[in-house]
């Protein structure tokens, strides 16, 4: 069989990148609940027979670097053509419970690779509403573990019966069903136009290519060793997280060793989440164009000891239970993103996905709040957005009145937030809700007690800020991560961080 041309790869490449995205908009547009048809809060990829990711849609960073972990858990099962796996154990494949894994294999004939689909889902069946508790001190309080399983009618059916808003969560996963056989459906109309073996052969090919651009960019870095320290911001203290990048030549190893250990909350982080966050980094780092798929990773290895906060799982066998990780999924994986950028001398964004949940015994509802990028060495960063392992849209303000009990009384830009300097970091949002019923709430952020770093001179942003609002009294500051009640007309109002500056102020 000839080779593959450029030609023909970069054909290929187009197709299975439209697949993805294909896939992500079915999911989109299937999906009941706000967080994923509003908020796009999914992320869909193709795999290759050995479980290798061959292609991703843009996305949501923190899903998609750590998606291959949930493939590899379903790899070695009986596979047969029509039956998916489900999962979301975080130390199973998963990353936190409320991120729900679809696995559909791919036949022509044998096993050609796999369609999968992740989506955060609104609840599923924590001791708080939207299964986000921010006191969480083991696994079994932020809700149900999926091991790997079949994904049937009677499976869908037991599973949510154990999460709150039972319909809404059918629906979900039936829409991730939906988008997994849209990819599969592509994947066997493309085998079927150049052949499995050929099929086979591109992915290969993508594979290397991603490889070789990888490759390229990080000899264009300079070698030597680059060290960064940063903290989380922990209800009893801060915890200090370390890294020590080296460049060598082709290579790019980066070495987490002494940073805290297994957290007694829920700021832990399962090892695929920190891959994850490396991952994204590394992209960053080097060209947002190569073929987003594992062949991007191979130069890249990450040194992060087992038991410590960033590889949190209990030693095997020793009857410890599982830790609470729903903060380390969203804020650790950030501050990872934020120790390797920081590493290579970039300005840092807000550093926090600013995660609200609310709910009552009638709604669950979770969402993420964008805040200020890091400014570059040639323009400003960017206001109100998600950053780094974040990458969801806001919830529009008519969809959350029209759907929950609750009042937008301000949605604005938090002006003057950015850090100062040649280019001027961008500036956070500020976000007050009002209650018109009872629910409880959990908030969990970052930045609160540290500003997000400037770069080469540049000044830092400003530090986030919480707030409760009780009609008659001073407003109430609140805790980075903290849970409580609201009783209609009090008012919670959020101030995410602004972007750290790049270079010197000029005035």
């Amino acid at each position: 069989m000839t080779a593959l041309d450029p030609i023909e790869l970069q054909v290929i490449v187009g197709a299975l990148r439209a697949a993805c995205e294909e896939m992500g908009a079915t999911l989109v547009q299937s999906a009941h609940s706000a967080n994923i048809k509003e908020r796009r809060d999914a992320s869909t990829a193709l795999f290759d027979k050995d479980g290798e990711m061959v292609m991703q849609a843009e996305h949501i960073p923190v899903h998609l670097g750590s998606m291959p972990a949930a493939v590899a858990a379903v790899l070695d099962k009986e596979h047969e053509p029509g039956v998916s796996w489900v999962l979301n154990d975080p130390f199973a494949g998963g990353t936190h419970l409320p991120d729900i894994t679809v696995v559909t294999p791919v036949f022509v004939g044998t096993l050609i690779g796999f369609a999968a689909s992740r989506a955060h889902h609104a609840d599923v069946g924590g001791k708080a509403p939207g299964s986000m508790p921010a006191d969480s001190r083991s696994l079994e309080e932020e809700g149900i573990v999926i091991a790997p399983r079949v994904l049937d009618a009677e499976a869908i059916g037991e599973l949510v019966a154990q999460m709150r808003r039972p319909q809404e969560r059918e629906a979900d996963l039936r829409a991730q069903l939906a988008a997994n056989r849209t990819g599969a459906r592509r994947l066997v109309e493309l085998a079927e136009r150049v052949g499995s073996e050929r099929l086979g052969m591109a992915m290969d090919g993508v594979l290397d290519y991603a490889e070789r651009r990888t490759r390229a960019c990080i000899a264009a870095l300079e070698d030597g060793v680059r060290e960064a320290e940063d903290v989380l911001e922990a209800p009893e203290g801060d915890l200090v997280l370390r890294l020590k990048a080296t460049v060598e030549g082709e290579r790019l190893v980066l070495d987490f060793s002494g940073s805290a250990g297994r957290h007694a909350g829920n700021l832990n982080c399962p090892l695929a989440v920190t891959l994850s966050a490396c991952w994204f980094a590394v992209r960053v780092l080097t060209d947002p164009d190569i073929p987003p798929s594992a062949g991007a990773y191979r130069p890249v290895e990450a040194i992060v000891p087992g038991g410590s906060l960033l590889n949190a799982s209990p030693p095997a066998g020793s009857g410890e239970p599982l830790p609470a990780v729903a903060a380390g999924n969203v804020e650790t994986s950030s501050r990872v993103a934020d120790l390797v950028l920081g590493a290579f001398g970039r300005a840092l964004g807000q550093g926090t996905m600013n995660n609200l949940t609310l709910g009552s015994a009638n709604f669950a509802y979770y969402e993420t709040l964008g805040g200020g990028q890091g400014a570059c060495a040639d323009t400003d960063g960017p206001s109100a957005v998600h950053v780094a392992m974040s990458n969801t849209l806001n919830t529009p303000i008519e969809a959350l009145e029209r759907e929950l009990p609750l009042r937008v009384r301000e949605y604005a830009l938090r002006r003057g937030s950015g850090g100062e300097g040649e280019h001027r970091g961008g500036d956070g949002v500020v976000r007050e809700m009002e209650a018109l019923a009872e629910m409880s709430f959990s908030l969990i952020g970052e930045r609160r007690r540290h500003a997000p770093r400037g770069a080469q001179g540049g000044r830092p942003g400003a530090p986030g800020r919480d707030s409760l609002i009780v009609p008659g009294e001073p407003p109430r500051g609140l805790p980075a991560k903290v849970t409580g009640r609201l009783r209609p007309g009090e008012r919670l109002r959020i101030e995410t961080p602004g972007g750290g500056g790049y270079g010197p102020p000029t005035s």
